[in-house]
């Protein structure tokens, strides 16, 4: 089952610095997985809540990109994200620094049995 993976990159991108603090959040996700991605979730660390699919009737298929873009400004660093496969498994990134984060590629690690982040 693909599940949370915060590996070393979570703590090298947890505590914001101050002109990054009032930064956008925008990012690109790449899949790289092997595996189609039917939902994408983002909320911020604070909040329970996921709130909506960003794909809604769309998809991310292997190989290819989405931009996740922020309406308006946030002073939000820290953010959750997860994943909803084709098949219903789901991976979670958890406290991802979104203020210091442009590019997110998710590949599939098999040894694990997990999503695996790499954040740029």
């Amino acid at each position: 089952m693909r599940r949370l993976l915060l590996a070393a990159f979570a703590a090298a991108c947890l505590s914001p610095s101050g002109a990054q603090a009032q930064g956008r959040q925008d990012f690109t996700m790449i899949n790289r997985t092997g595996y189609q991605i039917d939902q994408i979730y983002v909320g911020p660390s604070s909040s329970p809540n996921w709130g909506r699919d960003l794909l809604g009737q769309n998809v991310l298929v292997n190989g290819r990109s989405f931009n996740v873009t922020f309406p308006g400004r946030s002073s939000e660093c820290l953010w959750d994200i997860k994943l909803v496969y084709n098949d219903g498994d789901q991976s979670e990134l958890r406290q991802a620094n979104l203020c210091r984060i442009s590019r997110i590629t998710l590949f599939w690690d098999r040894q694990r049995n997990d999503t695996r982040f790499v954040a740029e």
